[in-house]
């Protein structure tokens, strides 16, 4: 049976990921290393002009919960921004959400250090929530969220969530409601929201569907990711643009939201009923070895939805503790993990 256990990333494609990520931990405290890798992208060919591409990759974490950033960098290829500035409307991943247990104390700093973009305002639910953006064009809403698994110095914790664009949200449901079990809608409204006017094209008319999981999420990692949502905007009276339109995976953006999963053979199954076959499969064969990103391993895939934006789900079959020791953590099944253990995570931080 298939399980999705939470988000475990949101992609990040820089030019220069060992800045990126000192900026993110300074501003967003992504500052565990769970991994890096070097290993060039083999399997990423139909996002890729069908070609290996050499990249240098980067897995960090918040320990305040949610999902981490994967910061992707291409060696050898000349990374290309979008030929146009990207606005509310355009299709595909738009913004990353973060979480805060405190909006109020993470908008002063956040403030105070100049990313921000408008003032605190509140969503249609009456959340507390304000946008940022990074010296790389990326927007981040910073959103309020109760739930933290470890309090840290940051002002906020990691990756809650998404606002996708897309060009009719009824196809997008099969991808984020069904197949990804965002079950919840909490809001479905269409009008002019004063809350989104601070964004490039913020001003216009749009359908607004946020989405959430009703059922708590089970997995090894399902109490560090926590809760999490998916907001869907199709503007109205505007055609937008794929993001990614003539330009590959691992450029600079958001290049895809992975998700962490148990049960990836069911999973691919239902994929390819609902009409979003699997693009790539790292392990299509289970008798093969598990594909290693790092000293970490698993099996990764990859579907379109319907504009074009990538999800990634990942089964996690191992996560290096100390690798130089060659300890390993070990994953299997929907059990989740004892808090000590996922601790030892934390033993990666970094210290600026």
């Amino acid at each position: 049976m298939k399980t999705i256990t939470g988000i475990q990333q949101m992609g990040v494609g820089v030019k220069n990921a060992k800045e990126a990520w000192a900026w993110y931990r300074k501003m967003f405290g992504m500052d565990i290393n769970v991994f890096e890798s070097h290993d060039p992208a083999e399997f990423m060919l139909p996002h890729t002009d069908g070609k290996p591409r050499e990249k240098y990759a980067a897995l960090a974490v918040n320990f305040e919960g949610g999902g981490g950033f994967e910061i992707w960098q291409h060696n050898g290829h000349d990374p290309r921004y979008p030929d146009f500035d990207i606005q509310m409307g355009d299709l595909g991943i738009y913004i990353t959400k973060l979480k805060t247990s405190n909006a109020e104390k993470a908008f002063a700093f956040h403030k105070e250090k100049g990313i921000t973009m408008g003032e605190l305002t509140e969503t249609p639910a009456g959340v507390k929530h304000y946008f940022t953006k990074d010296p790389y064009n990326n927007i981040f809403e910073i959103i309020e969220e109760a739930v933290v698994y470890k309090k840290q110095k940051s002002v906020n914790g990691g990756v809650y969530g998404a606002i996708i664009g897309c060009s009719d949200i009824e196809k997008s449901l099969v991808v984020y409601q069904d197949i990804l079990k965002y079950d919840e809608v909490v809001y479905d409204k269409t009008e002019s929201f004063s809350d989104l006017a601070v964004l490039p094209n913020g001003d216009k008319k749009c359908r607004r569907v946020l989405l959430r999981h009703s059922k708590e999420r089970v997995g090894p990692f399902s109490k560090m990711f926590g809760p999490s949502q998916i907001e869907l905007i199709q503007v109205l009276d505007y055609e937008g643009r794929r993001m990614y339109k003539d330009r590959i995976w691992g450029e600079p953006g958001f290049i895809h939201l992975c998700f962490d999963v148990v049960g990836m053979d069911d999973l691919k199954k239902e994929c390819a009923e609902k009409g979003h076959a699997m693009t790539v499969d790292s392990n299509p064969d289970p008798n093969e070895a598990v594909f290693e990103m790092g000293k970490a391993g698993g099996r990764f895939t990859y579907i379109e939805d319907p504009d074009g934006g990538l999800i990634e789900f990942v089964e996690t079959s191992k996560v290096p503790i100390i690798e130089k020791l060659g300890w390993y953590m070990p994953i299997k099944g929907t059990k989740r993990l004892p808090d000590w253990m996922i601790g030892t995570i934390a033993w990666g931080r970094i210290k600026d």
